[in-house]
């Protein structure tokens, strides 16, 4: 789960998220919110993200600035258990 939230927050293409899954939902202004082991669990959602899956939240009030944030400055919202996951990956990650 770590290595999935690098993955999904730290890994870029040109400044923005590589995943074009998150990238589209980031753009829309949603916030990377959950991390979820083991929701997919048919042959395809094994074999394309090991069973993870994402949830991405969207803030009404929030969507139009998190939108700008993320095109203006690739900043990405994220939820304390996605950037908890992200800090775990760092401190242990010889990358």
């Amino acid at each position: 789960m770590r290595l999935c939230a690098w993955y999904l927050y730290g890994e870029k293409h040109r400044g923005y998220a590589l995943n074009p899954v998150a990238n589209f939902h980031l753009q829309n202004g949603s916030v990377m919110w959950r991390i979820n082991w083991m929701a997919d669990t048919s042959p395809r959602g094994i074999a394309a993200s090991c069973g993870m899956m994402v949830n991405y939240r969207y803030f009404l009030e929030d969507t139009a600035s998190n939108s700008a944030a993320y095109l203006g400055t690739t900043q990405i919202k994220a939820s304390e258990q996605v950037l908890s996951l992200v800090s775990q990956f760092q401190q242990n990650s010889k990358l």
